[in-house]
């Protein structure tokens, strides 16, 4: 399945391109949004792109454009990567969150619960502790916070007590279909359908675990903002209630912005049947004002 840019053409307008801007785009993934942002600058104009995942390298080695910089970082380490740039302020950055179409399609990246493969789901596979690490080294307690916290998983607490069961005896499941299908099982309500897999809530949450998602979230979006020059733009796509959540406090709280997104902007009926991965989408945008 390709990749396909979630609210691609809304994310462009709010961001407000000038043809002279400096902007960065905080998650290339298959560089849908840079393409974009490229095609709206002018010959002045410059393109920062950040990745923390690998296989966006050989992607972006694919851009052959002097305006256009890659740097295979975490967004959560934007100002280290504009200051070694020599950049100071910047005129606009979008935030495309969340796991994309290729690594969700890629097996054996273990972020998908329907096709087997080991339980890693770590955004750059050479770094940090994988999902089966976390299942491995974490307390009770903490696995019981991870699922309800990161995954709003009610039953958290018996899920938690089920996996430390499975490890203290030596049969905890160690690849994703092996404990999609162990999930299920704690989980099941005889004659209930399930709308979504059952093990859905406790994938993403050990997914944002592993990751740390929020907090770099928090600490990008601080960033991004900070850098942001007199009506400059932070555009921010979400995929789910928890970091949708962060990005309108965020923006509401910040004395230096003006929300131009009431309520955020979600993609229309045609976008949903094209990419049905975009239907929990939501964008919001915020402009700088004049210091």
């Amino acid at each position: 399945m390709n990749h396909i840019s979630v609210l691609y053409a809304p994310a462009l307008e709010h961001l407000a391109i000038r043809p002279d801007g400096v902007y960065v785009d905080a998650t290339f993934g298959a560089g849908g949004h840079s393409s974009g942002i490229l095609e709206q600058l002018g010959s002045t104009g410059r393109l920062i792109a950040l990745d923390a995942d690998p296989d966006a390298v050989p992607r972006a080695a694919q851009i052959h454009d002097p305006r256009f910089t890659f740097v295979s970082e975490n967004f959560r380490r934007l100002d280290s990567v504009l200051d070694d740039l020599a950049i100071g302020k910047i005129d606009g950055v979008l935030f495309d969150l969340g796991v994309s179409s290729m690594q969700f399609d890629v097996a054996d990246r273990g972020f998908s619960l329907q096709q087997k493969a080991p339980l890693d789901m770590r955004m750059n596979p050479y770094t940090g502790r994988s999902a089966f690490d976390v299942l491995e080294q974490a307390s009770e307690r903490e696995l019981a916070d991870i699922f309800y916290l990161f995954g709003e998983e009610r039953a958290a607490r018996r899920i938690a007590h089920a996996i430390v069961a499975r490890r203290e005896n030596g049969t905890l499941p160690n690849t994703t279909t092996e404990f999609a299908g162990f999930i299920a099982g704690v989980l099941h309500r005889p004659g209930k359908r399930e709308r979504i897999h059952p093990a859905t809530r406790v994938f993403q949450a050990l997914r944002i675990a592993v990751n740390e998602e929020l907090d770099a979230l928090r600490e990008g979006i601080a960033q991004a903002i900070g850098r942001l020059a007199s009506a400059g733009r932070v555009v921010a796509i979400s995929f789910h209630s928890l970091e949708d959540r962060i990005v309108k406090q965020t923006f509401r709280g910040d004395e230096r912005l003006s929300v131009i997104t009431r309520k955020p902007l979600i993609p229309d009926d045609a976008e949903m049947m094209a990419n049905p991965r975009a239907r929990s989408a939501k964008l919001r945008a915020a402009e700088r004002k004049a210091s």
